[in-house]
């Protein structure tokens, strides 16, 4: 049986690896999903690679449909994703080791204290300068900002002490090592990214790209978003 083939963005990629794996399981059929940058996942279907399914941040996946590389209909909320704040674990003189975020203007004082601010090149990225821009900040920031390569996680950036603090989805912050999640940004100024799923204009196998999109936002599906740090989507 040939397998499933589809691309994603790296911040849904070990949530799934589960799903894939419960799928296969459950069906026999293989899926074959290929993870990396959102920014290059969209640059490769828009170059004409097939893939059964992409699944991507809902605002990429849609310019995508606007451009009919993947099928409008089709579309499907798969999670919502928050974006959370990590800092070194090794303890350091730098304030943001133990910065408290819980309200706006404790995060706004991290943001502050620290040398060099790590932020992605994805959705969260976006969304996080609009936040400093809204904060008056983006003018004081700017020398400080470090935007990870595509593909490369901002956890590794502060893992490795080249930035003080950095802002990604939960999911690819949790469970690395060499950082300390702080947690999820204050409710005042959440950022949350919705990830959908759609077939692909040049599927191959289009019915069955629709078959685990209906898998993939099955409610049992509950617990195991969760643990990966992220939610059911709002209806």
């Amino acid at each position: 049986m040939n397998s499933l083939r589809g691309i994603s963005s790296m911040a849904t990629k070990a949530l799934l690896a589960d799903l894939v794996s419960s799928y296969t399981q459950a069906t026999g059929r293989p899926v074959e999903i290929t993870s990396m940058g959102g920014v290059d996942a969209a640059k490769r279907v828009e170059a004409g690679e097939a893939y059964d399914l992409v699944i991507l941040a809902s605002d990429a996946l849609q310019a995508l449909a606007e451009r009919g590389l993947v099928q409008a209909g089709s579309i499907r909320a798969i999670v919502d994703s928050d974006v959370a704040v990590a800092v070194p674990e090794t303890p350091s003189a730098d304030t943001t080791l133990n910065a408290d975020i819980a309200s706006e203007a404790g995060l706004q004082a991290a943001v502050r204290a620290a040398g060099r601010i790590g932020y992605s090149t994805g959705p969260s990225g976006k969304a996080l300068l609009q936040l400093f821009e809204r904060w008056g900040m983006s003018e004081e920031l700017r020398p400080k900002l470090v935007q990870a390569s595509p593909g490369v996680p901002v956890g590794q950036l502060v893992a490795e002490g080249q930035v003080d603090i950095g802002f990604q989805q939960r999911s690819e912050l949790q469970g690395l090592r060499g950082i300390r999640l702080l947690g999820n940004l204050p409710d005042a100024v959440r950022i949350t990214t919705t990830f959908s799923a759609a077939i692909a204009s040049r599927a191959v196998d289009g019915a069955g790209a629709a078959a685990f999109i209906a898998f993939m936002t099955n409610a049992e599906h509950k617990a195991l978003k969760q643990t990966h740090g992220m939610q059911v989507p709002a209806a």
